[in-house]
């Protein structure tokens, strides 16, 4: 594995526009397929072939199993006004109680998921899930929220996970997001969840800004460039990166709190997808461990374990 380069400033030009969209709430209907087809074209360049592979097949079932859902029930107009007044996320993820919709789109995905190849060890765990009942279902995707997911059962909840992507992404679709506010750094202002990693997009008239992105409902949201996105730090800010990557994947490394999360450059290639991108560097992962001290603070569910 290459040597990562020494730490450094990142010098790209920051935000063209003085006062860019603070959200961006997630289409579910291109969402999932975008993924999809970001982790096909990953898979064919990596090392990582056989797992990226399964989750463009996962990504491709997410997409497809919508058609057959139920709709999803919005928060109501108090919830959505005392989460606006007080600054709380109006999808909050605990407490989570799994409701009819919620069933459908898990029982709807594993069963889909039953038509797709995939390795052996992931097949096992789709069994061992299918056999679960309900209570037990629920019980895993309390323990995806509060991102506490057993060691021993990390492929069952990775179905599990992708559910609830599903049906919080719908959630946030619903929503206004021009009501939709800060709830605090290092949090989804939608559902309250840590950052997967964040991105420089290269969108016109936002050329330069950054936006964390929420692996559970999709949502992206603006960030200040050289702050640390889980304490706001702005002191010890440094960048690391594999030499020879060509800058796209760089990890943000922060020596307040001794962690990082990963910063993704969507202006330097425009197809890069938050979300598979982020699994895709692994390697990026593997190597900060190995050779420093930060321990990674994105929450990644493709990622569970790392």
């Amino acid at each position: 594995m290459t040597k990562a380069n020494a730490p450094q400033r990142d010098t790209t030009v920051i935000g063209e526009l003085a006062n860019p969209a603070f959200v961006r709430l997630p289409d579910p209907l291109d969402l999932f397929a975008t993924r999809a087809a970001r982790f096909r074209f990953l898979a064919g360049h990596s090392d990582l072939k056989s797992y990226l592979e399964f989750l463009a097949g996962l990504c491709e079932v997410q997409h497809q199993v919508q058609g057959g859902l139920p709709a999803v029930t919005p928060p109501d107009g108090a919830l959505l006004k005392r989460a606006r007044d007080f600054g709380m996320p109006p999808l909050g993820r605990d407490p989570f109680e799994m409701d009819l919709v919620f069933a459908a789109t898990l029982e709807a995905l594993l069963r889909m998921m039953a038509r797709i190849p995939m390795p052996d060890a992931a097949a096992e765990a789709l069994s061992r899930l299918q056999d679960h009942p309900d209570a037990v279902r629920s019980d895993m995707a309390r323990a995806v929220l509060a991102d506490s997911t057993p060691a021993e059962a990390l492929p069952e909840h990775i179905y599990v996970a992708a559910a609830l992507q599903i049906h919080f992404a719908r959630l946030a679709a619903g929503l206004d997001a021009k009501a939709v506010v800060p709830v605090g750094d290092g949090a989804c202002p939608v559902c309250g969840s840590p950052p997967a990693s964040s991105m420089v997009v290269g969108w016109q008239g936002a050329h330069g800004t950054r936006y964390c992105a929420c692996a559970l409902c999709g949502t992206l949201w603006n960030y200040v460039r050289v702050k640390c996105t889980l304490c706001a730090s702005t002191e010890g800010i440094a960048y690391q990166e594999i030499e020879g990557s060509g800058g796209v994947a760089k990890a943000e490394t922060c020596n307040s709190c001794h962690r990082y999360v990963k910063i993704l450059h969507q202006h330097i290639d425009p197809a890069v997808e938050v979300i598979a991108d982020d699994v895709a560097s692994l390697g990026l992962d593997l190597l900060v461990r190995e050779t420093t001290e930060f321990r990674r603070g994105g929450v990644n569910p493709f990622l569970l374990g790392y």
